[in-house]
């Protein structure tokens, strides 16, 4: 340690929910030898009564609320000598130590960690946190856990802001973007104090009466309905379909998968061939609409047959043909049976730079008045696609959606805006009669 400044030397001690109680005695030692401490408001009372049995300068001591910043950092800056500043967890995790070292010299600042809220709530729920994603909302903008919700992350700590609702912000931001069937949904209150409470809620129910000093775990579930005839008709929940691991939330949403689905104009039967599957979203939607329809699902991510089959499972249906490989290899190989080798309707989801030698395939291979859908994540991919499908004689048709998902704000709603997607439709008339 450098030697402690003798004019102002600043002692940053972070606490769990019971305050100095569970300290070291090396910190209970420095803390019952300072006559000037800082604590939040709802550790006053109990810092109190310990100071009083434990600091013989009890009569002398000078005591600061830490609960407004800004006047916690005009106080320090006019006093001398030594000073303890009590302060949540570990203090240069989402804490006050942050704030200090931009406004305070730094060989004033002298930081004693305790274990942070997020350690104690995973030791507590007996889950490894080494993986853990998390996300402060005190004083942040709730994009920044839509974000993180849309990628998907297995395991998830929120840092709640009490004064915006605490969990019940999270639970309803949950909701909002579709993925309240995807998480588990734990509080952890008061943690490292006696009235501690750990629990789990379902986010469907609204949440009242927590203790402001919480934070909320979300924990993906394995699976996450039990019976398919709960879902939709059509635009299933997005938090509904398992996704991989290492690429979550790469799937189309419901808004832009309910738009395709109906720019299919699916038939009572037929064959549906979903080229760059994905988790198998669209296709799996499709013939649960239209059992009667054969579905062959192609994606070459390893892991995709398993993962398309397990989502066909929790949405009651059973897709004809997965094949797990890329989808211009098994077109130009002719590895399709003949029962599925006829398409009357294609979606082309994936494709990469190849994207023009699959429409080829697709378009080839496609019934006569049959209709290919692509959506596309960028503009610069259809001036090339629709000069292809000149050359062929086809034309498509272009349309673009932009979705905006109502999130709640305080007694509000705000809009949160999605990816732009453009979808092409493409039509094959009896007219071209040489593909």
């Amino acid at each position: 340690m450098n030697k402690i400044t003798e004019e102002k030397s600043i002692y940053i001690v972070g606490v769990d929910g019971s305050g100095i109680e569970n300290l070291s005695q090396k910190e209970k030692n420095l803390i019952s030898s300072i006559k000037k401490i800082a604590v939040p408001n709802r550790l006053l009372n109990s810092t109190k009564e310990w100071l009083k049995l434990y600091n013989p300068y009890f009569n002398e001591i000078s005591i600061f609320p830490t609960d407004k910043p800004k006047d916690l950092i005009n106080w320090l800056k006019e006093l001398k000598g030594k000073i303890v500043v009590i302060a949540s967890g570990d203090p240069l995790w989402y804490g006050i130590g942050r704030v200090l070292l931009d406004v305070l010299p730094k060989d004033q600042l002298y930081f004693y960690p305790h274990l942070s809220s997020m350690q104690i709530a995973f030791a507590r729920i007996k889950k490894p946190w080494q993986d853990v994603t998390w996300v402060s909302l005190h004083g942040r903008d709730q994009g920044l856990l839509i974000k993180k919700l849309q990628e998907r992350p297995n395991s998830l700590a929120v840092l709640v802001d009490p004064n915006r609702g605490g969990a019940e912000e999270v639970r309803q931001i949950l909701n909002d973007i579709g993925l309240q069937y995807a998480y588990e949904f734990w509080i952890c209150q008061n943690l490292g104090h006696k009235e501690e409470k750990i629990f789990q809620i379902n986010p469907k129910k609204p949440i009242f009466g927590l203790n402001s000093l919480h934070l909320v775990l979300l924990l993906a579930k394995s699976s996450q309905i039990t019976d398919p005839n709960s879902l939709p008709i059509i635009g299933i929940p997005d938090g509904i379909f398992a996704q991989h691991e290492d690429k979550p939330g790469l799937m189309t949403k419901k808004e832009i998968r309910v738009q395709i689905l109906s720019e299919l104009e699916l038939p009572e039967e037929g064959v549906l061939w979903d080229i760059g599957a994905g988790v198998g979203s669209i296709g799996l939607e499709a013939i649960r609409l239209r059992p009667k329809t054969k579905l062959l699902a192609i994606e070459k991510r390893y892991g995709s047959k398993d993962l398309i089959n397990k989502n066909s499972n929790l949405l009651g249906v059973k897709a004809e043909l997965i094949i797990e490989e890329d989808a211009l290899h098994v077109l130009g190989t002719k590895s399709i049976p003949s029962t599925l080798s006829s398409p009357d309707r294609i979606i082309i989801g994936g494709g990469g730079n190849n994207k023009i030698k699959l429409i080829n395939e697709a378009v080839k291979a496609l019934k006569k008045q049959g209709i290919i859908i692509i959506p596309l994540a960028s503009i610069e991919a259809i001036y090339e696609i629709k000069s292809f499908l000149h050359s062929v004689g086809l034309s498509a048709t272009i349309s673009q959606h932009q979705n905006w998902r109502g999130i709640s704000l305080g007694k509000g709603t705000r809009l949160a805006p999605q990816n732009p997607v453009f979808i092409l439709k493409i039509k094959k008339n009896q007219i071209n009669t040489s593909l």
